[in-house]
């Protein structure tokens, strides 16, 4: 589980220092508030607030050093984070709409859509960081952030997992990745794998030029323009560091203090209070209108990324 200290296997980090649990996930600080007993899936976390790590999930998702090249060299401008913000958000929110309440003709249709862009992602020959879009390890480390961003974020609002449902929660989450190139058989096959799995992927990762100067901006914001910034770049900038585990902040060099994770803590604690007297349906909403968005875009036959 999350915040487990225990070193799984022999695992190191770059410096030669043993990775743990602890090191690679986020802390979280309750036991689970039982509203239900039943099997929990991702379709549970579609809160607003499960998006609140995004800007820090992307952040990991880059350290891994393929990604990072990958998405730095890119030249598909179309949908680059620094140039087209709005869209870029639109559509990896859409994706993970489509991979987790998609019928299997709009997975396929959303697939295509990916993939047209990811042909033109591969690196050129002589590169220094070899990397293929459709790699399917670098997509299982992107499924495997994610995966890890949406059970972060429930866990901040609902309280620490029991095994039982932590399990359910994450063998509905394969999704992320089989929605793209990765194999049912190539997402670990219990919670435990995956942590083990988890533990020596993050000892793989590493951020260095260009990609620290990207995630830096990414970090910053520096993506939107300076009113919206000026509003809410402080808010952004804490939620995004406080959903990076520490292992992600060293190498990140951001700064994260006691206090800082009190207060993150107490946001949360806030959150989860407020979200009990919110329907539903009102903070399902918006992902809720991403699917009518595609299921108009598909009919009209405009593209979807």
């Amino acid at each position: 589980m999350s915040g487990s200290s225990s070193p799984v296997g022999d695992v190191g980090s770059s410096d030669g220092a043993p990775l743990t649990l602890e090191c690679t996930r986020i802390t979280i600080p309750a036991t689970h508030r039982r509203y239900t007993s039943r099997d929990l899936a991702v379709t549970d976390a579609l809160d607003l607030w499960g998006f609140a790590g995004a800007a820090a999930n992307v952040a990991m998702q880059m350290m891994s050093p393929g990604v990072g090249h990958g998405v730095v060299e890119s030249t598909v401008d179309s949908g680059a984070l620094m140039k087209r913000p709005w869209k870029r958000a639109r559509t990896t929110t859409q994706y993970l709409a489509v991979a987790i309440l998609g019928t299997e003709q709009e997975k396929e249709a959303y697939r295509e859509a990916v993939n047209v862009a990811h042909r033109q992602v591969k690196s050129r020959p002589g590169a220094a960081v070899k990397y293929n879009a459709f790699d399917r390890n670098l997509q299982l480390w992107v499924a495997s952030c994610l995966f890890v961003g949406f059970e972060d974020t429930y866990q901040m609002l609902n309280g620490r997992l029991p095994d039982n449902q932590a399990e359910s929660f994450y063998q509905s989450c394969a999704t992320l990745g089989t929605t793209l190139q990765v194999p049912r058989d190539m997402w670990p096959a219990t919670r435990a794998e995956f942590d083990e799995y988890w533990v020596r992927a993050c000892a793989e990762a590493r951020l260095d030029e260009p990609v620290a100067a990207y995630v830096d901006d990414l970090l910053n914001l520096r993506m939107i323009n300076l009113p919206m910034r000026i509003v809410f770049g402080g808010l952004l900038k804490f939620l995004t560091a406080g959903f990076l585990a520490p292992y992600f902040r060293e190498q990140m060099q951001v700064e994260w203090s006691a206090a800082d994770q009190r207060r993150f803590d107490n946001l949360f604690a806030f959150v989860a209070l407020v979200n009990r007297f919110i329907p539903r349906f009102l903070r399902f909403g918006p992902t809720r209108s991403l699917m009518v968005d595609l299921r108009l875009r598909m009919s009209a036959g405009k593209p979807l990324v």
